[in-house]
């Protein structure tokens, strides 16, 4: 690489990582504060996800479905259901916009599957929060896996190479990445929950378990949204992020972490 090359990726190294602090800070801090400035946040968050999947596999009526997702995600959390019942059936219908997404080709089915897919983040998250008791604890643990996950993969895949994971999606992607990025997010899934409810040795393995689970779930829909570029020619689902792309490319593996917590709480709710 030349000296010219050096400093752009320099340059974008820095760029990428000043719009992830920043991110990171308004996300941790409304996660924090919770309520509706939480629930607005993941609520433009489904219309941002919503906008940039029909940009992607349409080009139409991309900005008219965003606005719409954002309203719907809004109208649907008055409903007379719980939030848990809310989190359960968004999070099965984003299930099955998602197998259907890698089947379909007509374009209104596949408009249909991005708007169950988007609404899964303005109505599991705001549930996943106001869960009594837990809320909190269980937003931090879904960041911590996802974003453990993520980092390690990266740098475990840079250090040890390897065979690759599925070639024929992303390239890049190596097993020696897969099982580091699952070794991390388990780990500290299970030491911010040992963190927030301390004293619970006999429910160690369960949370490591399901920490485990959600870890692959988020590697699950990190690939399958590489597929959905992929099929669709698009290197990013947008420039929204500066560095980043496009919020669909931040949050793929968090929103399959969603379908598979919402799906657990719903579960547990019905068990009580």
């Amino acid at each position: 690489m030349n000296a010219a090359g050096a400093k752009a990726g320099a340059s974008e190294l820095r760029l990428r990582v000043i719009s992830a602090l920043v991110l990171a800070a308004v996300i941790l801090g409304v996660t924090l504060f919770g309520g509706w400035p939480f629930r607005l946040i993941w609520t433009a968050v489904a219309g941002l996800v919503a906008y940039e999947w029909l940009a992607m596999v349409s080009r139409r009526n991309a900005v008219a479905v965003g606005i719409g997702v954002g309203l719907a995600g809004l109208a649907l959390s008055f409903l007379p259901v719980s939030g848990a019942a809310l989190a359960g059936v968004s999070a099965l219908a984003g299930l099955i916009a998602a197998i259907l997404t890698t089947q379909a080709g007509n374009q209104r089915l596949l408009e249909a599957c991005g708007v169950a897919y988007a609404l899964c983040f303005a109505l599991v998250t705001p549930a996943l929060r106001e869960t009594a008791g837990l809320g909190l604890a269980l937003i931090i643990w879904t960041f911590a896996v996802v974003w453990l996950t993520d980092i390690a993969a990266y740098f475990t895949g840079r250090a040890l190479g390897g065979p690759k994971l599925l070639p024929s999606v992303s390239p890049k992607k190596t097993w020696s990445g897969a099982l580091g990025g699952a070794l991390a997010g388990t780990l500290c899934g299970t030491a911010v929950w040992a963190w927030f409810f301390p004293g619970l040795p006999s429910g160690l393995w369960p949370v490591l378990a399901v920490s485990l689970a959600a870890s692959v779930a988020s590697q699950a829909g990190d690939l399958f949204e590489s597929s959905i570029k992929r099929r669709f020619g698009a290197k990013d689902s947008s420039q929204l992020i500066p560095g980043h792309g496009g919020f669909l490319d931040r949050l793929d593996g968090y929103w399959a972490v969603l379908v598979f917590a919402g799906l657990l709480l719903y579960l547990a709710r019905l068990g009580h």
